[in-house]
């Protein structure tokens, strides 16, 4: 059986624990209270969860997964 070797995905986080957001968070603590308010999951995402992601999709459990918009943002997307 062929297989491609290329599959094309995409990682589409949602608001991150990184240096961009801690500076946000500190610079606008209301206005960034009331986005995180917004996330079901009620917190922002961590950079382990987004980077478990990425794993997951290049590992061989995600062979068969192509063409697709991996979105981790704790349900901002959904609700």
């Amino acid at each position: 059986m062929w297989r491609s070797p290329i599959r094309i995905n995409a990682i589409c986080p949602g608001v991150t624990e990184t240096p961009m957001v801690t500076n946000a968070i500190a610079e606008a603590p209301e206005h960034m209270a009331a986005i995180i308010n917004e996330i079901p999951m009620k917190r922002s995402g961590s950079v382990e969860e987004i980077a478990s992601a990425v794993l997951w999709l290049s590992s061989p459990g995600a062979v068969f997964t192509t063409g697709q918009a991996l979105v981790v943002d704790g349900g901002f997307t959904v609700k």
